[in-house]
């Protein structure tokens, strides 16, 4: 069944294309996260915010690359991962407490 390259990447178990699929609980999270972050830019709750958004879509991207359907979502959940790493590294060296 799975052998292209095309159906190893977007086919799942079932045959099926799975590209996009229905929200799970930890895009929910990120994004109802990242939302209110928008509210709260001044606040102690926007580091709350942040945390949550982070550890979430972190989550997430770890359910992808070892559950994931297919071999496009694994890779997205890669991507992401090295995504979020690259973001906090930027916010490390971007805070001047820390290059003192």
């Amino acid at each position: 069944m799975h052998n292209t390259l095309f159906d190893r990447l977007f086919r799942d178990a079932a045959g099926q294309i799975v590209i996009w699929q229905p929200p799970n609980l930890p895009i929910v999270i990120w994004v109802s996260a990242t939302l209110l972050k928008l509210v709260f830019q001044t606040s102690p709750v926007k580091i709350g915010l942040d945390i949550l958004a982070f550890s979430s879509l972190f989550y997430w991207s770890i359910l992808e690359i070892t559950q994931g359907v297919n071999y496009f979502r694994r890779d997205l959940g890669v991507v992401v991962l090295i995504a979020l790493i690259i973001s906090v590294i930027q916010q490390f060296g971007n805070n001047p407490a820390l290059n003192k």
